[in-house]
């Protein structure tokens, strides 16, 4: 198992949110699409029931999976964390000093990583060389296309 998963209070209430809407009328759901192919009658040749069957098992592995990424959640609330480095959930500017672009990542937990949002797992090779740092800081990153400093620009 996994450690811990940081996350927001608000991302606590998503997250049981969607647990509860999967197994209420996800399954409910799911048992009529069962029970309606299963009237198409022989079962050995009924594609329709295959597909749905296999829908379920699905589902109750998207079901499973939350119920474990809950059992590992801590909350952690910004305001309470300190403002001048960089923790769980701060909202960190850094500028890439080979090509001087800026960049504002999200630190979260892996489970939580998502780059098109801009949110980068603690874990990461980026996320760990920033983690505790401070701003004006430069962090070097060992990436597959070689070393990349970042310089810290700032931390919300």
């Amino acid at each position: 198992m996994a450690g811990y998963v940081y996350v927001s209070r608000e991302r606590l209430n998503e997250l049981e949110a969607e647990l509860r809407e999967l197994k209420t009328n996800g399954r409910k759901k799911m048992a009529e699409r069962i029970a309606e192919a299963r009237a198409h009658g022989d079962l050995s040749e009924n594609a329709e029931y295959d597909a749905a069957k296999e829908e379920q098992g699905l589902l109750e592995l998207k079901i499973s999976k939350l119920e474990e990424i809950l059992s590992r959640v801590r909350v952690v609330d910004p305001n309470s964390m300190p403002n001048d480095e960089v923790h769980v959930l701060a909202k960190v500017k850094v500028k890439n000093l080979k090509n001087n672009k800026e960049y504002i990542y999200t630190m979260v937990s892996p489970e939580e990583a998502d780059i098109k949002q801009g949110k980068i797992a603690i874990t990461s090779p980026v996320g760990a060389a920033l983690m505790g740092r401070k701003v004006g800081e430069t962090v070097n990153v060992k990436a597959p296309a070689g070393i990349i400093q970042f310089e810290i620009l700032g931390i919300e």
